[in-house]
């Protein structure tokens, strides 16, 4: 009964869990992968709750835990770095006998998303980075904050500040739900392998290559919270110079949880960003 696992599906030497709904395939359109952030105890689901069922009435939606969180399996001494996450995806795909996807990635996510593209283009029609990371920044204290966070009800209380711009997100009942998800057996224990001090180290090896970034043609589109305290805005403002058929939308009023905080407006703009490239002959 628990709504955050979803199938699981063979990836190289691992399982990894996976939610996969709508129909396999809706009028040629490819499937939507979604990648989600890295805060603690994270799941696809819990990322993406509120925009999967929407947009899989029209799509096929392809949400998996990356290695290292969630419910996919966590291998003795895998290796928690670019090169694994960009494997596990392409394995997913290939697995699931997927050819092409429209891409959004999520934060941490996102540096994945433009990594994954940039390395195997051909497999990825258009992309959507929400609060990305994947370019140069100094380390914001919000960031280190999540990337250092240890286990109490008090401290996951405090993440939820810093990940929300409004404070009716942040309840008692959120932090503890969030709280005890950081706690599960192995969670805790890859989470803190993943971003020891000190932290700025883990922000440059998410970053792609300037060159790279400017060298990508494929359409995309780049969202922020303004107010977000994780990610930078200015993050964003480089994305969208780098890229060249790229567009920029920004969420007043909204932290680092867009799709959380605006989750409607957020699937709605995602949804006619992709349906754009559906109208095109």
């Amino acid at each position: 009964m628990n709504p955050e696992l979803g199938r699981r599906v063979r990836t190289g030497t691992f399982d990894t869990n996976v939610h996969d709904l709508g129909a396999p395939t809706i009028d040629g359109q490819p499937p939507v992968l979604f990648i989600h952030g890295s805060g603690p105890g994270v799941s696809a689901w819990a990322n993406w709750r509120l925009v999967m069922p929407g947009l899989a009435q029209t799509r096929r939606v392809i949400a998996p835990d990356m290695v290292g969180f969630g419910y996919t399996d966590r291998p003795d001494g895998i290796p928690y770095a670019m090169d694994t996450w960009v494997q596990q995806a392409l394995d997913l795909l290939d697995a699931l006998g997927v050819p092409q996807v429209d891409l959004v990635g999520n934060s941490f996510g996102g540096a994945l998303a433009l990594a994954l593209t940039i390395r195997a283009p051909e497999r990825v029609r258009r992309l959507v980075l929400m609060g990305s990371v994947g370019v140069p920044f100094p380390i914001t204290p919000g960031l280190d904050a999540v990337w250092g966070y240890e286990p109490s009800f008090e401290t996951m209380r405090g993440l939820l500040d810093i990940f929300a711009h409004s404070r009716a997100l942040v309840t008692d009942e959120l932090a503890e739900l969030r709280y005890q998800a950081s706690i599960r057996p192995g969670f805790q224990e890859s989470f803190s392998a993943m971003f020891p001090a000190p932290r700025q180290r883990w922000v440059d090896a998410m970053a792609s290559p300037e060159a790279a970034i400017r060298a990508l043609p494929h359409e995309t589109l780049v969202v922020h919270g303004r107010e977000d305290q994780v990610i930078p805005l200015s993050n964003s403002l480089t994305l969208a110079d780098w890229i060249p058929n790229s567009q920029l939308h920004v969420f007043g009023h909204c932290g680092h949880w867009t799709q959380i905080e605006h989750s409607a407006r957020f699937a709605q703009l995602v949804a006619n960003f992709l349906a754009e490239a559906d109208a095109q002959p």
